[in-house]
């Protein structure tokens, strides 16, 4: 069976229907002619699975692969001045807007849960800082001396996949792009400390929305009531608390106006430290809160992943689209190789996964059987282990 090379075989699952309907609505291609917004995607696209360091890489990788771009859907490879030129001027919300069509298409075929009995919705929220050099990214503030993004990420632990994303500078603080977040009656929301806010906790409250976050060390409080504990040596509280300024409320007989919340105190049996989680869901075992504040390191470890395997340490512009457009794209190849990782039969680790596909991107074998057994060679390769040789 002919096949054409791997990466063609990936790109449909973007799907060029949807991608055109987001170019007509977003208007990026208005007024541009020759170098499509199409060509631009699958450039950075290649940028992020091929691992190129530059725009040069970028057309040279693409150059040489001689009769193998019209599978891509593209004419020839880009000039590196075109690229420039698109980065800088052609808006990202482009990637942004394809980034949650492909989350959508994706994930609605993966119905899959956390590890937890609960049926509520999990996710962690968090943010991570990717510095740049101040003196080229004038725009990015964070620091006297130093610039910098911050990525603002939603990460559904049913599939290990981000569910919202926001790229802000670097000075923007987690708790005011977590306002504006929006969470289904029910859902459950693992973040860290850098998240509390007693007015936004109270929100959540009334929206029925439970978090669990680690509690601050300097927070002043009142225990309204300690509950019993189950035998497990390492927990040491469960409490129902009033911070100081709902003590008043409390106090006056207002006790259902109150927002009430429960500290967990449990020893970590690994370092021995003693860890206290503070959440509004009273429903749930201590040990289960505590549980879910340690699944929150999934979503440090998604971005682990993503610094690692892909290419948003360094940046192939120094505009704010550019960069912007980047880290777009890398989320999208995140996308695109988890959802290999999840349908193959494989027992493929992240970075394996994006190290073979790098090698094998223009190979022409099927995506899909390589994917199953990678190191099996393909039906029609013939291997000659006698060899012959002829003297004259």
């Amino acid at each position: 069976m002919k096949v054409c090379s791997m990466f063609s075989q990936l790109l449909p699952l973007v799907g060029r229907w949807d991608f055109d309907r987001l170019v007509r609505s977003t208007g990026v291609s208005k007024g541009q002619k020759g170098f499509s917004s199409w060509d631009h995607f699958v450039s950075l696209l290649f940028c992020q699975l091929g691992h190129a360091h530059s725009l040069r890489e970028i057309h040279g990788g693409l150059a040489s692969c001689v009769g193998k771009l019209p599978h891509l859907g593209m004419n020839k490879a880009p000039a590196v001045s075109s690229l420039s030129y698109a980065n800088k001027n052609r808006s990202h919300v482009l990637f942004e807007e394809l980034f949650y069509v492909l989350l959508n298409r994706l994930s609605s075929g993966h119905k899959g849960s956390h590890k937890f009995r609960f049926k509520n919705k999990l996710l962690s929220i968090d943010a991570s800082v990717i510095d740049l050099s101040l003196s080229l990214f004038d725009w990015a503030d964070f620091r006297r001396t130093k610039g910098a993004v911050k990525l603002h990420l939603q990460l559904d632990h049913a599939g290990h996949l981000p569910s919202f994303a926001v790229v802000t500078e670097g000075k923007t603080h987690e708790v005011t792009v977590a306002r504006k977040m929006r969470f289904e009656r029910g859902t459950i929301v693992a973040m860290d400390r850098g998240y509390i806010d007693y007015s936004w906790f109270e929100r959540l409250s009334d929206d029925g929305v439970s978090f669990v976050t680690r509690m601050k060390s300097n927070a002043v409080y009142y225990v309204v009531e300690n509950f019993a504990l189950p035998h497990r040596r390492n927990l040491l509280s469960d409490q129902t608390i009033v911070f100081e300024r709902e003590a008043k409320v409390l106090g006056s007989g207002g006790a259902e106006e109150a927002y009430l919340y429960r500290l967990v105190r449990v020893v970590d049996e690994t370092s021995g430290e003693i860890l206290e989680f503070l959440t509004n869901n009273f429903t749930l075992s201590p040990a289960t809160i505590a549980a879910i504040y340690k699944e929150r390191w999934q979503i440090e470890l998604f971005f682990k992943a993503l610094k690692q395997n892909l290419k948003i340490k360094t940046f192939l512009g120094t505009s704010a689209n550019a960069v912007k457009s980047q880290i777009w794209t890398a989320l999208i190849a995140m996308l695109l190789i988890k959802y290999l990782k999840l349908k193959s039969t494989y027992n493929w680790s992240l970075s394996n996964l994006v190290a073979l596909l790098r090698m094998n991107l223009f190979v022409h074998r099927d995506l899909w059987s390589w994917l199953n057994d990678p190191m099996r060679p393909p039906p029609d390769t013939i291997v000659n282990t006698q060899g012959s040789f002829e003297f004259g």
